[in-house]
């Protein structure tokens, strides 16, 4: 235990708390054939499910669809309010992800992220806020094609990072 531990200092604040729940501003993208085909090709995966009607057709998907990995690309809005993030350094602490159906060329998704827990832990690198959030993508008809957990690690002091969308 660590000397702030001890005096019940902590990072989480209470407006850090009111996060808990909140869920972002809800963003809503078209599934579009050549967005699906470019990823596919991004990617290196040659499955004829994500870029050839006929062949998708002939399966179980009846159309074609994107590979999973396309639900990285829907990012989710921002907050209501700004996220009073304490921490200059942003870490991915990794993703797991729930499939309900398949993700097909021409759905409507929309994009809610929601904090669902905060913690702290101390390490060698400090003290380290670690921000849970749910994902979720619904598509036109009300269903939930998937949802995302993700894992987002905050630590040390300076000059804030740039590039990660999830504050």
């Amino acid at each position: 235990m660590t000397s702030s531990s001890l005096s019940g200092d902590t990072v989480i604040t209470e407006e850090l708390r009111s996060f808990i729940g909140l869920e972002s501003n809800p963003v809503t993208y078209d599934i579009e054939r050549h967005a699906v085909e470019r990823f596919a090709c991004a990617i290196g995966d040659p499955n004829p499910i994500y870029t050839d009607r006929e062949a998708a057709e002939r399966t179980t998907h009846g159309s074609p669809v994107a590979p999973p990995t396309f639900f990285r690309s829907l990012l989710p809005g921002s907050y209501p309010k700004p996220y009073p993030e304490p921490f200059a350094h942003i870490l991915d602490g990794g993703s797991k992800y729930r499939f309900n159906e398949d993700l097909k060329v021409g759905d409507q998704i929309t994009v809610v992220r929601k904090i669902i827990d905060l913690f702290e832990k101390h390490g060698r690198m400090g003290t380290m806020l670690f921000k849970i959030a749910e994902i979720s993508y619904t598509n036109q008809q009300g269903r939930l094609v998937a949802t995302q957990t993700t894992t987002t690690i905050t630590y040390g002091e300076g000059e804030k990072d740039d590039g990660v969308g999830d504050h």
